[in-house]
């Protein structure tokens, strides 16, 4: 029986296994070797942004010093975050607390938090900036909110399978894809009218996804397998046409910032993927210690900072040596990270 992620997150983290202890013991402690310098024109670059699920908090860090700086405190489980469209405020996403927290993205405040938010477990805007979509992994469904500018309205509720985990929302904003981690199938749902217009069996325990430029591809990881599944969605029901094999528990995905790969974090295998988007083909490997998660790249694409989910720790890998070459003590159990100064999406 497959845990839900949430479960099998709690368990892992109380069983850390000795092999990753050691290797995150072996990590060397010196900084990164060419961090991507600020713009000239901001006198300090931005803070990465850590998100500590189990101890309700977010860990600031300096990514000069790479020295934690300060925490702030969320509400219960902060799994995700998204930027707003203006680019002011970074939202948290905090799931047990039914609410989202928004920070500046350069000074590290608290700005608001708003409630009433059911179980934003997974969020994004669509990019014509109208949507904003979460999905509520205890509670089953995905809400669309409509967005002003600074306030959201509830569209629409949608019942979906068991445990919507992650989203990606098409470049034209019409369609929202949903992974259903523990019912193993992906949702699309049509934003306009807010019902879900097919759903299709997947591989073991989905979990994120991504989309390729062309708006018929999608990546989906399997968590549950050591695989990536490519669908193709350009017809009115999706084909399943191809598996990557990268490692146990395929993951999370973050483009690398040259519109030619997509990292993809191992969780079991302790490794990390570089796929390329044109041949859908790994290659290269990079080791990620502690059970890899989220992770963000640096502008200039050398850095990849990657959440140990098991060790508490935030590792920064320098992409060129696929190297580990810091690890940065975080809180309980980190999952998202992200900082204002990345490289291209």
């Amino acid at each position: 029986m497959i845990l839900t992620f949430r479960r099998f997150c709690l368990a892992a983290l109380l069983a850390c296994t000795a092999a990753g202890a050691a290797a995150q013991a072996a990590a060397p402690a010196a900084p990164p070797a060419a961090a991507a310098p600020a713009p000239a024109a901001r006198s300090a670059p931005a803070p990465v942004f850590v998100l500590n699920s189990l101890d309700a908090n977010v860990s600031v860090v300096d990514p000069v010093t790479w020295k934690e700086l300060r925490r702030l405190p969320t509400g219960k489980e902060p799994h995700h975050l998204y930027m707003t469209p203006d680019e002011k405020s970074i939202i948290v996403a905090n799931a047990l607390s039914d609410s989202l927290t928004f920070i500046d993205p350069r000074t590290a405040e608290v700005q608001r938090v708003v409630r009433g938010i059911l179980d934003p477990y997974h969020l994004r805007f669509s990019p014509d900036m109208k949507w904003f979509v979460t999905a509520a992994n205890r509670l089953n469904h995905v809400d669309v909110y409509r967005w002003s500018g600074s306030e959201l309205q509830l569209a629409a509720r949608i019942p979906t399978g068991k445990t919507p985990s992650h989203i990606w929302i098409d470049s034209r904003s019409t369609t929202a894809y949903v992974t259903m981690q523990d019912s193993d199938e992906l949702v699309a749902i049509d934003l306009a009218t807010q019902q879900v217009r097919w759903r299709t069996k997947t591989g073991p325990t989905p979990a994120d996804i991504y989309g390729l430029a062309d708006d018929r591809t999608l990546l989906v990881g399997l968590t549950g397998g050591d695989s990536v599944e490519v669908f193709d969605v350009s017809g009115p029901q999706p084909r399943a046409v191809r598996r990557i094999k990268t490692g146990d528990g395929a993951h999370a995905f973050r483009a690398a910032g040259d519109k030619r790969h997509v990292y993809l974090s191992n969780r079991v295998a302790n490794t990390i993927s570089k796929i390329d988007l044109q041949t859908l083909e790994v290659v290269a490997t990079l080791p990620a210690p502690g059970g890899p998660d989220c992770m963000e790249v640096a502008a200039g694409g050398k850095l990849l900072m990657v959440t140990s989910r098991w060790s508490r720790r935030l590792t920064l890998i320098d992409t060129e040596t696929r190297q580990v070459v810091r690890q940065v003590p975080v809180g309980k159990s980190p999952h998202g990270v992200w900082t204002l100064d990345h490289a291209a999406r």
